[in-house]
Parts: C-alpha cells; sequence; structure tokens
C-alpha cells in the first residue's frame, strides 16, 4: 500500500507506517441498540443473510408483477405489493394480501492478474492463493430466501391504506479463499509475506440486510391517485477479514498523533452483526391522462439510519450508512383488450450517502499513507473516510402484459441501465461488486378456481464485469464479474 518511496507508483512523500495485521480482540457480543417494533426485528431475522437482483444494490423491483416487467408497470398496479413501488397504488386496487417470497442466486468473483512486484516496494498486490497471484476468487453462499407481505384495506370508494413489508441487500459477499502479498512492516526488517485471505486477514467479506415497513395512504381525486408513506428502515450490516486497514483508521492515526502509538481499531471488523434503524418519507402520483395512457412519479427520500458503532472505524462518519434516495417516472399504455406496454425509468442517488459514494483514493489523504496527505478525516470512519466509490446511476425498465386469457396475465420485461463503479475502485469493491447491468424477466399470474392468484416471476441477469487497476498495486488488474438468477412467488387473496 505505497509503503516505500522507492516504489514506481507512489509519490515520492514520505512514509506509511507499517500494516500489521493484528488479532482482534475477542468478538464484541453483538448488541441492538434500537428497537423499531418486535416484529419488524423478527422479519429482519429472516432476512439476515439476504442479497437481491440488484441496480447497485436497490432491487430491480418489488413484487412479482414488477419484477416480471423488469421494474416497469408503476403507472398501472395490479396487487397490493405495488405500493411499495408507489405508495399511489392503494387506491386504484381492491381490497387484497399479497404474502410471498423469492429463492435469489447471484454469484460474484473477483479476477486478479500478475504483478510485476508481487507485494515488493510498498505494493499491496492480491493473489487468487497462497501458492499463485493470478487467478479467480469466488464468492461462497449463492443461494437467498427473501420474504415480502403486503395488505390493502379500501377505506372508501376513493381512499385505501396499504402495508408492506419487504426485504433487501445486495452488499454480499464471502470469500473463503484469495491472499495478499505485502511487507507488514513497510523498509523495517521483516520481508515481504503472503497471508491468507483477500486482504491477508483471513476469511473476508460483507453482509448488508435491510427491511422496510410501510403504510402508505392513497386517494383518487378525479384523474389523479396521490399517496404517500414513511418508510421505516432496519438494517444489518457484517464485515470480516478487514484488519489490514487497520493503520488508516482515524481511531489508530489520533492515537499515533497523542501518544506516538497507534491504538488498534477495535470497530472496523470482525464484529459480528450490528444494527442501525431510520425513517424516511415516500410519495407518488398516477394520473389516468387518457383512456389507454397511465402516467407516475414517485420520490423516496434518503432515508437517515443510526451509526453502525460496531464499524464506526470502516463507514465514513463513524459508522454513518444512510440509504440514497431515488426517484422514478412511468408509463403505461393499454394498446387493447390482450396487450399493455409499460416503461418506466428510475434514478438512485448513491451520492447521498459518502460511506457508499466516497471514492477509495480518498485513503491518500490520510496522514498514514505515505503520500504527504494530513487529513485525518480522510482515514476509514472519519468524515472524509473512503468508501466505495459508487455513482449515481439511471435505469431504464420495459415491461409487457399480455392477458392471454380471462385468469391469466403472462408478463416479459428487460432493463438497462449503469453499474455504479468506476475502475479506479474495483479493489475495495471485491467487498460489494454490484456491476449488474441488465436483467431479463418473466412471469404470470393465474386466477384459481377460488377467486385466489398466484403470482410467479423469474429473473437472469447475464454476466457483466468492471476491470480496473488495483489502487494499491498499479502493475495489477482486477476483474469484478457477476450474475443473477431469481424465482420469486407471490399468493394474492
Amino acid at each position: 500500500m505505497c509503503a516505500r518511496q522507492d516504489y514506481p507508483g507512489c509519490p515520492k512523500k514520505g512514509l506509511a507506517l507499517p500494516i500489521k495485521p493484528r488479532k482482534l480482540e475477542e468478538k464484541k457480543v453483538n448488541r441492538t441498540k434500537h428497537l423499531v417494533a418486535p416484529s419488524l426485528g423478527a422479519l429482519l431475522v429472516c432476512v439476515s443473510q439476504l442479497t437481491n437482483a440488484t441496480n447497485g444494490y436497490f432491487t430491480h423491483g418489488i413484487g412479482p408483477a414488477s419484477k416480471a416487467m423488469a421494474g416497469a408497470g408503476d403507472a398501472r398496479p395490479s396487487m397490493a405489493i405495488d405500493a411499495a413501488n408507489n405508495p399511489a397504488s392503494g387506491a386504484l386496487l381492491a381490497e387484497s394480501a399479497d404474502v410471498g417470497f423469492a429463492l435469489f442466486a447471484p454469484y460474484r468473483e473477483y479476477t486478479v492478474s500478475d504483478s510485476m512486484v508481487n507485494g515488493q516496494m510498498g505494493a499491496f498486490t492480491l493473489q487468487s492463493s497462497l501458492d499463485s497471484v493470478e487467478g479467480t476468487v469466488k464468492s461462497d453462499r449463492n443461494l437467498f430466501a427473501i420474504p415480502h407481505f403486503a395488505k390493502n384495506w379500501r377505506l372508501s370508494e376513493a381512499s385505501a391504506l396499504t402495508l408492506s413489508f419487504y426485504g433487501r441487500g445486495g452488499m454480499n459477499t464471502t470469500y473463503r479463499q484469495g491472499a495478499a502479498t505485502f511487507d507488514p512492516d513497510g523498509p523495517g526488517p521483516a520481508p515481504v509475506m503472503t497471508l491468507e485471505g483477500t486482504f491477508g486477514a483471513g476469511n473476508a467479506g460483507v453482509n448488508l440486510s435491510q427491511a422496510f415497513l410501510e403504510i402508505a395512504y392513497s386517494i383518487k381525486v378525479d384523474d389523479w391517485t396521490f399517496g404517500i408513506t414513511p418508510v421505516i428502515a432496519y438494517q444489518m450490516f457484517e464485515a470480516e477479514g478487514l484488519a489490514t486497514f487497520t493503520p488508516y483508521t482515524e481511531t489508530y492515526v489520533n492515537a499515533l498523533f497523542e501518544s506516538g502509538q497507534g491504538a488498534p481499531a477495535s470497530n472496523l471488523t470482525n464484529n459480528e452483526s450490528d444494527t442501525s434503524y431510520g425513517v424516511g418519507l415516500k410519495a407518488g402520483a398516477i394520473w389516468k391522462a387518457s383512456e389507454a395512457l397511465n402516467l407516475s412519479v414517485s420520490y423516496a427520500s434518503k432515508i437517515g439510519m443510526g451509526e453502525f458503532d460496531d464499524y464506526s472505524d470502516l463507514f465514513a462518519q463513524a459508522g454513518g450508512f444512510d440509504i440514497p434516495s431515488n426517484l422514478r417516472f412511468g408509463a403505461s399504455y393499454q394498446l387493447n383488450d390482450t396487450w399493455t406496454l409499460n416503461a418506466d425509468v428510475e434514478r438512485t442517488y448513491y451520492s447521498d450517502v459518502d460511506s457508499v459514494s466516497n471514492p477509495s483514493a480518498n485513503v491518500f489523504a490520510c496522514p498514514t499513507a505515505g503520500q504527504g496527505g494530513m487529513d485525518v478525516t480522510s482515514c476509514l470512519g472519519g468524515d472524509n473516510g473512503f468508501g466505495f466509490g459508487w455513482q449515481d446511476i439511471t435505469t431504464y425498465q420495459f415491461g409487457v402484459a399480455w392477458q392471454q386469457s380471462q385468469d391469466r396475465v403472462v408478463r416479459f420485461g428487460y432493463s438497462r441501465g449503469d453499474q455504479p463503479i468506476s475502475r479506479a475502485d474495483v479493489l475495495i469493491n471485491t467487498l460489494a461488486p454490484g456491476v449488474i447491468e441488465q436483467h431479463l424477466t418473466l412471469g404470470l399470474t393465474q386466477t384459481l378456481n377460488n377467486g385466489h392468484r398466484l403470482s410467479v416471476a423469474l429473473m437472469y441477469a447475464p454476466e457483466n464485469s468492471v476491470r480496473g487497476t488495483s489502487l494499491f498495486d498499479p502493475t495489477q488488474s482486477i476483474e469484478l464479474s457477476m450474475d443473477q438468477y431469481e424465482i420469486e412467488v407471490s399468493y394474492t387473496f
């Protein structure tokens, strides 16, 4: 990590402090700082290891009707869970309830090239194993179950109340292989070493899980329908295998300045799951522009979450990890009684959240990085601490609904959008390789003999990859890859 001046990739300014993987203190007992409601906490436990088909780490849709059309269809809702996409939906729907779950399978990996320096002269070189530099490391745990529930109550002919619960994740990796080669004491007497783990500190990975509870009020006024809901969010996070970054934490640097001796960063890694909660707002509208055309808009505010105290040495702003805002527009055109075309566009503002959007190169302003920087706030845990470097993204979603018979609707969809990771940030994003850009979807809703409905949605996200130069070894490239599969089933009664 640029620990020596003579490494050609490093400016000739100062020396970095040694990177010393240290045995962390005994894991702290996980503590839940806040309780929103016992029921929400219990539901979150059910999705505590989830990920989702992702645009970044936002889902490609909520509910099987939306997912079967790759996230399109906000302007023409068909089931209660659609209120989670646009809170105006309830007033256009009959009284009903949806209960369902998805099985989601993401396959994530990173591939590293050979290096010209292999950890020498201050470089930090990733390896595919203890014995080989070049190669691919795959993330384990590739199957997850994700529940959802929604209930729509009619308050009057023109208004409704809709309760929705759903889970979301996407920043999830578990690397049981891989290694790193570097000089643990910089210019000191210790030799270059190769240690197990992606970052040379054992098994590495992160898990972010989020659960959302919404109670939307919607009302129809002439050709317009409006809706609004508070959004109660509850999230869990865990990280492991990041002890190598200890010298680049604000805790370590502050102790170094005060006493001449760096302090362990006890809230950096391997602290099991920590939790936080917050409240935001979502609002939407649907306009019946003509007999055939519906238009929609919805906005979800940034949700200010409590800090992850057990990871205050990892995330910017002492463990801050808010949930970014997003804006959606939709159009639905009914060609005839059989065919309906849908198109939506979504903008996700990852720049709202410093822990997600701060570029990883911020670390070079940290005093211990050997680049001449003196900004302690740019160290991990500081207000300007480096993050994943994610950029705002726009996703375009297209869907077709085919009323095949009186009792069956078949849906198709395709979405394409940006992926948020820049080439300069591939190293840290081995932990969160959210590089998917396309989704291909299919599904149907079948009305049963008892009048209830069974809905199914299938999704395939073709493999996509991002290749860039390693932040701490400019002679090495890293390629992040991911593809995804999902099936979701829901029962409406």
